[in-house]
């Protein structure tokens, strides 16, 4: 019975969506983007497409997506919102360097042979590729949140298994270098965490994948994501902050400022529950605190 009105209420939800969108004007990006799609399938093989697309999309938003970062430590007025203020000292280029070299070891031999196992997914599972089958944008900003509700639980309890002192050493502590993470950050990690922590990113895929745009959709919300929390800062008017439960930056710099606490990759829930973000909202009220005294001493 209960099941029966989840699905109606998801259906109800549906409907209500597509109405709204209905009234909606026309993308004036979709026809220019229909042109492109049907010109990738017309001129390249779908293992062409699943393999060295993937590729492209992971490579191409993973370094965009960083510049934001690392062109902010090169201007004076952005330290303000620099998480960890005793680190406002100078770009950190040397770390960077490092990260970037693991990084390129990281994705060209560990994640590009995973990446080839995609055309076999989708023909496995017959996942289409036609620009008929894609689905509505709608559906899609769900399918990438159901994929971020399941990676986010894998995350918290694995990343919180690497955390224990038996095995940290070994494995998560390359992740640990840098006390204050920067955007690139984000996947230079042990290749055995790349592993291990990358294997929630495919279950939501499994889970929910129904055309071969949802593969790339995800991958451009996850680095968003996960970018954005390692990036050290926590900037205004953030259009992630809108994401409910969404952790952000300040919560994950605590993390690596602290080591322990605030395992979540994307959520505060799994933190909440189990009480593993009470050192975080401890450090919180003790800022607040700080503040108000160096308002009054200001006063």
């Amino acid at each position: 019975m209960a099941m029966n009105d989840s699905v109606n209420i998801l259906n109800s939800a549906y409907l209500a969506v597509e109405y709204i969108d209905s009234f909606l004007p026309d993308n004036p990006l979709q026809q220019p983007f229909k042109n492109a799609w049907n010109y990738m399938l017309d001129n390249y093989t779908k293992f062409q497409i699943a393999t060295w697309g993937s590729l492209i999309v992971h490579e191409a938003a993973y370094f965009l997506l960083c510049v934001p970062g690392f062109v902010f430590q090169f201007i004076p007025y952005m330290q303000k919102y620099k998480i960890q203020q005793k680190y406002v000292t100078q770009p950190i280029l040397f770390a960077q360097w490092k990260c970037f070299k693991t990084l390129l070891f990281n994705h060209f031999f560990i994640q590009l042979p995973l990446i080839c196992g995609t055309y076999y997914f989708t023909e496995y599972f017959n996942i289409p590729y036609e620009w008929e089958e894609m689905p509505r944008w709608y559906v899609l900003v769900a399918q990438c949140f159901g994929c971020a509700v399941i990676e986010d639980a894998w995350h918290y309890f694995l990343h919180r298994l690497l955390h224990h002192k038996r095995i940290y050493k070994y494995i998560h502590k390359v992740h640990h270098e840098f006390v204050s993470p920067f955007g690139m950050q984000a996947e230079y990690a042990h290749p055995l965490e790349t592993l291990i922590l990358g294997t929630g990113f495919f279950i939501g895929i499994v889970v929910f994948c129904n055309h071969v745009i949802l593969l790339w959709a995800w991958v451009i919300c996850r680095l968003m994501e996960t970018i954005d929390v390692h990036s050290g800062y926590d900037v205004p008017l953030n259009p992630l902050h809108l994401v409910p439960f969404y952790a952000g930056a300040r919560f994950h710099d605590f993390h690596h400022m602290n080591f322990i606490g605030n395992y979540a990759s994307t959520f505060t829930w799994w933190d909440r529950i189990f009480g593993t973000d009470s050192q975080f909202i401890a450090y919180k009220e003790k800022e607040k605190k700080q503040q108000l005294i160096t308002k009054k001493k200001a006063n």
